[in-house]
């Protein structure tokens, strides 16, 4: 799964925990045995939600600082590659604005 379906993943699964939790606020003056019941094991869903999506992003964190770290010590370590690399996009990006 590529950084943008992630993303998009875990914007979706925010706003699915924040209407569930509006939706469990908008219902709370109601009573009886089965509403409560169906709230309780809503909240309990919206909560194992929520700590999931932490967990995640926690996570998606972890491995992005990760990556930047690796990425920082190939570049100390190859500067004149880098250097070459960076001039070669942006030779490539001149060209493909200059074409319009």
């Amino acid at each position: 799964m590529d950084t943008a379906n992630a993303d998009k993943l875990m914007h979706d699964m925010r706003a699915v925990v924040i209407d569930a939790e509006e939706l469990l606020k908008a219902t709370a003056a109601q009573t009886g045995d089965r509403i409560e019941k169906i709230r309780a094991k809503a909240e309990g869903s919206v909560r194992a939600a929520r700590e999931q999506l932490l967990a995640a992003g926690e996570k998606f964190e972890t491995s992005a600082k990760a990556a930047a770290h690796d990425v920082n010590d190939q570049v100390h370590k190859h500067p004149w590659a880098t250097a070459g690399v960076a001039a070669g996009i942006g030779l490539l990006v001149g060209l493909l604005i200059g074409r319009r």
